[in-house]
């Protein structure tokens, strides 16, 4: 029989629920302690991923954060006091890695939400937060049955959605404080 569309929803919605329960809880506050502490945040991630945390960007804008994504015309030169927030499943992706040495060059914190604790990405900064989540070349079905890295993106929106939400309820911010920052040229 074929899986129905509700079926492979369930499916999907199940993988993201466990994968969120597991992560650590202590890797989540390291991640917005860093994000509040920093004087600017840098966004960086590649493909499906990078759209993930873009979104992320656009809410922690929306709280009244400095916020920059890498590659944008108008991004500027990291520094000192700054953090260089990085997804990337795999964590050995050339010019992410790239970016991060950078960042640390010039004196930013860099924290990393990967599936992939061992990466050498992980290895450059002790903020790290682990997804539970296949790798994109893991075709065993046990971290999920989904194609490719789609647990780990999903996942990813999912946190991020759940950071920002931590972060303005700690912010004491309302609602219409935080609209004002919406764009209004739509």
């Amino acid at each position: 029989m074929r899986p129905s569309w509700k079926d492979s929803s369930a499916l999907v919605v199940a993988e993201a629920t466990r994968a969120v329960e597991a992560i650590a809880p202590g890797e989540a506050e390291r991640l917005l302690s860093a994000t509040t502490a920093a004087s600017r945040v840098f966004i960086l991630g590649q493909g499906r991923s990078g759209i993930a945390l873009r979104a992320l960007a656009m809410r922690l804008m929306h709280l009244g954060l400095r916020v920059h994504v890498v590659g944008d015309a108008t991004a500027p030169a990291i520094a000192a006091g700054d953090l260089l927030l990085i997804a990337s499943g795999s964590g050995r992706t050339p010019s992410v890695l790239t970016a991060a040495r950078s960042a640390i060059a010039a004196g930013a914190e860099v924290a990393v939400i990967t599936a992939a604790p061992h990466s050498p990405l992980a290895s450059l900064t002790p903020t790290v937060l682990v997804v539970p989540a296949a790798a994109k070349r893991d075709r065993s079905g046990q971290a999920s049955a989904q194609y490719a890295g789609s647990l780990f993106e999903q996942v990813l929106w999912l946190l991020g959605d759940g950071l920002f939400h931590a972060l303005w309820q700690r912010s004491g911010l309302t609602a219409d404080e935080l609209w004002a920052r919406h764009s209004n040229l739509e």
